[in-house]
């Protein structure tokens, strides 16, 4: 069982690490396409993002391996793979319900970050990325990279989602990470200025968040940051 759980572990590892690889890879290559020479002079920078993101990759694969055996092996989860096991009504609502849920979990976890103490010693690796790139998202402190790892592996335990659903919260989960870092905003002025825009984190929106360091500390909604009264808005450096 030891061995099963290990090699699980590890293969997760490998398709975390592939995943960071080929998003980042990609929105790093659009950049520039789109951006030439932002990213110029920032190789030593991306170097160390890339091999933090790769520290993280293996620790955000212990949590997802052990699940992933829990499940083939054990029935410990609440993932479903038959769409007649619930309402099809659920299916998006499962959806909402995890991304509000790693994203509550994600803004307390990362103000209680930046106190002074866990800052200095975890969270500054994040903030070292100045300005942010498209190879920051999981560059974190191991302490970081471990509050991180355990939220979705916990919510599967606890809450059911359709094993296409829980496919779709990754695929946000790394594309809002990759882009909210690239340093530069990909969505149009007039979305970005919107009623839905205005509720929803984009690269404008984080960036304020590496520029101030004291506000806009979440990851897709900024419905706590407004609640909290941390919302700084969007920087002027990106979309005015």
């Amino acid at each position: 069982m030891l061995t099963a759980i290990i090699i699980s572990a590890l293969a997760m590892t490998a398709i975390v690490a592939v995943r960071y690889l080929i998003t980042s890879g990609a929105f790093a290559w659009a950049t520039k396409r789109v951006r030439p020479g932002l990213y110029d002079p920032l190789d030593g920078q991306i170097r160390k993002e890339i091999g933090w993101s790769l520290l993280s990759a293996a620790i955000y694969g212990v949590p997802a391996g052990i699940i992933a055996w829990g499940w083939q092996n054990r029935g410990w989860t609440q993932i479903y793979t038959d769409f007649a096991d619930y309402p099809l009504w659920y299916l998006p609502l499962s959806l909402l319900i995890y991304l509000f849920l790693h994203d509550t979990w994600f803004y307390w976890t990362h103000r209680w970050m930046h106190q002074p103490k866990l800052f200095k010693m975890a969270h500054a690796v994040h903030h070292a990325s100045r300005p942010p790139t498209a190879w920051a998202a999981m560059s974190f402190h191991p302490l970081e990279a471990i509050t991180g790892a355990v939220v979705i592996p916990a919510l599967v335990l606890l809450i059911p989602i359709h094993v296409a659903m829980l496919g779709l919260v990754l695929t946000v989960m790394t594309i809002m990470g990759v882009t909210n870092h690239m340093g530069w905003e990909m969505f149009p002025r007039f979305l970005v200025h919107s009623k839905l825009g205005k509720g929803l984190i984009t690269a404008s929106h984080h960036q304020r968040h590496h520029e101030a360091y004291t506000c806009n500390y979440g990851l897709y909604f900024r419905f706590w940051d407004k609640l909290c009264g941390t919302d700084a808005g969007i920087s002027d450096a990106l979309v005015r």
